[in-house]
């Protein structure tokens, strides 16, 4: 039987677009990631900072794109022709 590994994962927002994803601590048991969990979310004191359990690749996979996803949704497009070219400017 494959040993199943328990991530806490700490997002961290900045601004309204921007999310940041780490792994913050690993555990073998569900339970023991829990503990991890609850003293992490206890002993936070940034309101942009929130905790997750994830128990592999796909999870942590979903959980990201899906908040890309919803971070691009309502961007508008920019059309090539509508960014100025800087091409020719000094990049200092």
């Amino acid at each position: 039987m494959t040993k199943r590994a328990w991530l806490v994962i700490e997002k961290t927002t900045y601004g309204e677009d921007i999310d940041n994803y780490s792994i913050s601590k690993v555990a073998d048991s569900v339970e023991q990631a829990t503990k991890f969990q609850i003293h992490l979310e206890a002993l936070n004191d940034n309101k942009n900072k929130t905790y997750f359990l994830a128990s592999g690749i796909s999870t942590i996979m979903e959980e990201v794109i899906y908040h890309h996803n919803k971070s691009v949704e309502e961007k508008p497009l920019i059309l090539k022709d509508e960014v100025k070219d800087t091409s020719s400017e000094m990049p200092f």
